[in-house]
């Protein structure tokens, strides 16, 4: 009996019939209860070890949260200008905060004036939130800052328009605190940048100014440094010739802030691979373009994480300028415990403080992170 061999075509028609394979029914998916005890008995019930410190860390929550939420809520005083009241209450006294906000937030300056630092600091919040908004990162936002800074200045000092002069010793509290900060980043990041380049730079002269610059000042802390800008300057100066002592406090800020931030930026340098170097002299770049369009935004991206901590220290590091008689805002929520009535609630002050100081540092954190991640363009496929 002979074999039928199969033609070409119905082998074809054959391969292409399709096959049916029993796949296993699907899984139902677990609860969310179900996930949540598997995530648990994972993480803190996984061992002896775990479970007692888990135990711990419930107990500890336990006896703080409920006495917390006690003390800052349920039984604190909200309204109402006699400390006595405070005192016979168990929880905390923010009416003390309601009593001398206005004195914590702008210091001594005039009572009936409040609203031109009040308005200076909203400008300056203003500008500060349209500059961190990349759709607005514009020629024209030089010249806006530039008109706040004006503005804010003509406020503050005041004398024109049927406003009072206020010399700037009076100023004080948060707007005093953006103003030395503020500026401080503004002037001393170029500056900085600058510096980095220097101590990289292959002519001798330069590299040695800026090593020597950059570690004498990293070397001495920033209270010694105000305390030269506020007893030993003015004695090298003229007789009869003064120089403001804000204006001090805000070059010393600069000048310190500038040291640290030129080594952070250095180090984003040194990152860079040697590639990108010979790529742009291989292309016959000056060394001011190659730096500009290939070496410093690489430098400066790699740098954010360092630049924007320095940032923070030396907004918190103001407060340092009590050493010359500056009042900020920390200085001003001690000076509001002078009181005697009230000198019994300085931890409500200090939480005050503590608060604004906070909001500001963790919105420059958040906003560094949301820099890395729009900036972070080299792993993208």
């Amino acid at each position: 009996m002979t074999r039928r061999t199969e033609t070409p075509g119905e082998i074809s028609a054959r391969e292409e019939e399709p096959t049916h394979v029993s796949l296993p029914p699907p899984k139902a998916p677990a609860t969310t209860p179900l996930m949540a005890f598997d995530w648990a008995k994972k993480n803190l019930f996984s061992n002896i070890p775990n479970t007692i410190l888990t135990l711990l860390c419930v107990w500890l929550l336990w006896e703080t949260i409920p006495p917390l939420i006690n003390w800052v809520l349920l039984s604190a005083v909200w309204s109402g200008g006699d400390p006595a009241i405070c005192k016979a209450a168990e929880g905390a006294c923010w009416a003390f905060i309601a009593e001398k906000h206005r004195f914590m937030l702008f210091g001594l300056y005039p009572f009936d004036e409040h609203w031109r630092p009040l308005l200076a600091t909203a400008l300056f919040v203003a500008v500060l939130a349209t500059s961190c908004n990349p759709q607005f990162w514009r020629p024209w936002l030089l010249g806006l800052w530039a008109a706040m800074l004006v503005v804010c200045g003509t406020l503050m000092w005041g004398g024109v328009f049927g406003m009072t002069f206020v010399e700037n010793a009076r100023w004080g509290g948060l707007p005093l605190t953006l103003i030395l900060s503020v500026v401080g980043i503004i002037c001393s990041f170029p500056l900085a940048i600058l510096l980095a380049l220097g101590r990289r730079s292959d002519m001798p002269g330069i590299r040695a100014v800026c090593i020597g610059f950059i570690e004498f000042v990293r070397g001495v802390p920033l209270i010694s440094v105000l305390f030269m800008a506020s007893v030993m300057f003015p004695l090298f100066l003229p007789e009869g010739m003064t120089i403001d002592k804000l204006l001090r406090a805000q070059v010393e800020i600069i000048i310190f802030t500038a040291a640290y931030l030129a080594e952070a930026i250095r180090g984003g340098l040194q990152a860079i691979p040697q590639g990108q170097y010979e790529a742009a002299d291989a292309l016959g770049l000056t060394y001011w373009k190659k730096t500009y369009f290939i070496i410093l935004p690489q430098a400066l991206k790699i740098s954010i994480p360092p630049i924007v901590n320095q940032f923070i220290s030396m907004f918190k590091d103001t407060s340092l300028v009590i050493i010359i008689g500056l009042f900020d805002l920390l200085t001003t929520a001690k000076t509001a415990l002078t009181d005697p009535p009230w000198r019994a609630f300085y931890v409500e002050a200090y939480l005050f403080a503590a608060l604004i100081y906070w909001v500001f540092s963790f919105f420059m954190s958040r906003y560094s992170q949301y820099l890395e991640r729009r900036l972070e363009t080299g792993h993208r496929r």
